[in-house]
């Protein structure tokens, strides 16, 4: 078929080059992408075609700041394309989500309640194939990207319970027959700025609780991982629009340029943001100039301690998972392994003989054998080599892995790395990488202070079978981070608690417990039922 074009065309090779320049254009036209191979469907599925719409503002648009190409970080191939919203594109969400608010906060917390239900149900339908995009365009293996998915169907089951609850309090007052009340109210448009690692989920989180309290949404979900962005939003419109609503949720893919103007923008009442600490910075300052609030959930360097007592099997397991998971591209992956001295030698060789077997396990996201996937991108191994390099440099020894896995794709090998001290530039840094260091401590205090000494403070365990060493780990001289583990892993969490960490991870609250009040402002309201004006304290002012 090409040559027959190639023979049809001579003057084309006159006007616009060389023969060869015009195959590599048609080549590149006509190359195939995944979206439009059978073994593929899922994505069809999901209302995917070649190129997809990025903005959307009630309607679907595209976007005039150019295309993207999605890749499969395990094949290096196309998926398919995504048009980016401009600086325009985003002036129209922003006015269609600020206009949609004044009628959707006006609708009974119940009502919303049950818009959101209808989006947990929708997307259980939806759950086998969104799982599966997650997983071919960040390269999670398949269990966890539908588990990604099943997170926000989880936290929208959490929020329609919610809806139904969001209270306030009752105060005594010091003057007779007054009563202080305390009322939540939404605070109007919030924005949404994914991280490529999760970028289903923790749309999910905010998206759910934010709508359930009052408020719209307006998401721009990462560049590289738009067509997730695209099909979670498709399902969230079929909702709202079944139920002839405004656009209360609204997307704007794009770049750097979007993100800077939503924390700018000051209709933007809310700003989540997941990523770096160092743009994190950045967005707390401007969202604090301009009075507006901030959700920050940054970097972990997150510790796993095994005391001389723990159980030995489970902390096995546990450090396991929480170093290899997701290629260690969690923002709550174990990067350090604190073990004491007694059980240092033998659990680490333990978990050599682990990562060993894995390379079996080494493969496509999208095949059922596979444990262990791709990094997300040409950049991650490029770190992943510099800090291996940095590393062995301060006189690190490899344990095991270090090396590119020679395949096509973005392959790393799992590493463990030992011999360095607790506090070398190289481990107080968060890689976001598959390498983890290990350390030998010779009691809980010493390991507790390593724990704590990094910037960073999301998440923490602690492997033991004593009960004072379990309630020291939680108390004020414990862990300092918003995630402290007993018995399980510092990797992952469960909706019904916040989630969230302190220090330089941002301090930010999402999810469960009340988190919700973050997307909501508090109102002190003071009401006299009686016939006179006392003033408080008694002041008599004539």
């Amino acid at each position: 078929m090409l040559a027959a074009l190639l023979h049809r065309a001579p003057k084309l090779t006159h006007a616009f080059g060389s023969q060869a320049a015009i195959a590599t254009g048609f080549a590149r036209t006509m190359a195939t992408y995944l979206v439009e191979e059978d073994s593929y469907s899922f994505l069809k599925d999901l209302g995917l075609s070649r190129v997809n719409n990025g903005v959307y503002d009630g309607a679907w648009v595209a976007g005039k700041a150019g295309t993207v190409q999605s890749i499969d970080p395990a094949s290096g191939r196309v998926i398919a394309e995504v048009t980016t919203g401009s600086v325009q594109d985003l002036e129209r969400c922003l006015t269609a989500g600020t206009a949609a608010y004044q009628e959707w906060k006006k609708m009974p917390a119940p009502y919303r309640g049950e818009i959101v239900r209808q989006i947990g149900e929708e997307l259980r339908k939806y759950r086998e194939p969104l799982g599966k995009l997650v997983a071919l365009e960040m390269g999670k293996i398949l269990p966890e990207g539908v588990g990604e998915v099943q997170e926000f169907v989880d936290i929208c089951d959490y929020a329609v319970g919610l809806s139904r609850m969001v209270g306030g309090a009752i105060f005594p007052s010091e003057r007779p027959q007054h009563t202080i009340l305390e009322k939540w109210n939404p605070l109007g448009l919030v924005g949404v700025i994914s991280a490529f690692n999760f970028p289903c989920a923790v749309f999910g989180w905010n998206a759910a609780i934010a709508l359930t309290i009052g408020n719209t949404v307006l998401w721009k979900g990462a560049p590289s991982t738009s067509l997730v962005s695209v099909a979670t939003t498709k399902i969230v419109a079929d909702v709202i629009k079944r139920n002839n609503l405004p656009p209360v949720v609204t997307l704007c893919q794009g770049g750097d340029e979007i993100g800077k103007q939503m924390v700018k923008d000051e209709r933007v009442k809310l700003m989540s943001f997941t990523g770096s600490t160092a743009v994190g910075r950045t967005v707390g300052v401007e969202m604090q100039r301009r009075f507006g609030r901030c959700l920050l959930e940054l970097g972990g360097n997150n510790a796993l301690i095994i005391n001389d007592d723990a159980p030995q099997d489970m902390a096995l397991d546990a450090a396991f998972f929480g170093c290899i998971g997701t290629a260690g591209q969690r923002c709550t992956t174990t990067r350090r392994l604190i073990i004491h001295e007694k059980l240092y030698d033998g659990f680490v060789q333990k978990l050599v003989k682990r990562y060993t077997n894995l390379m079996q396990r080494v493969g496509h996201p999208l095949d059922q054998a596979t444990l262990y996937g791709p990094v997300h991108n040409q950049q991650a191994v490029e770190n992943y080599k510099q800090t291996i390099q940095e590393a062995v440099s301060l006189g690190g020894k490899i344990e095991c892995g270090g090396k590119i896995i020679q395949r096509p794709g973005f392959f790393v090998e799992p590493t463990i790395i030992s011999n360095l001290p607790h506090d070398a530039p190289v481990v107080k840094r968060e890689t976001f990488a598959p390498i983890v260091y290990v350390f030998r401590a010779k009691n809980l205090t010493e390991a507790i202070g390593w724990n704590n000494e990094v910037d960073q403070g999301l998440s923490s365990a602690l492997f033991t079978s004593n009960v004072q060493s379990a309630f020291q780990w939680i108390g004020e001289n414990g862990s300092d981070c918003g995630i402290v583990n007993i018995n399980t892993s510092p990797s992952g969490a469960e909706i019904g608690g916040a989630f969230g960490g302190e220090k330089h991870t941002g301090g930010g609250r999402e999810s469960g417990s009340d988190a919700w009040k973050q997307y909501a402002r508090r109102s002190t309201i003071t009401v006299n039922h009686s016939a006179d004006l006392p003033l408080a304290q008694g002041i008599v002012f004539e």
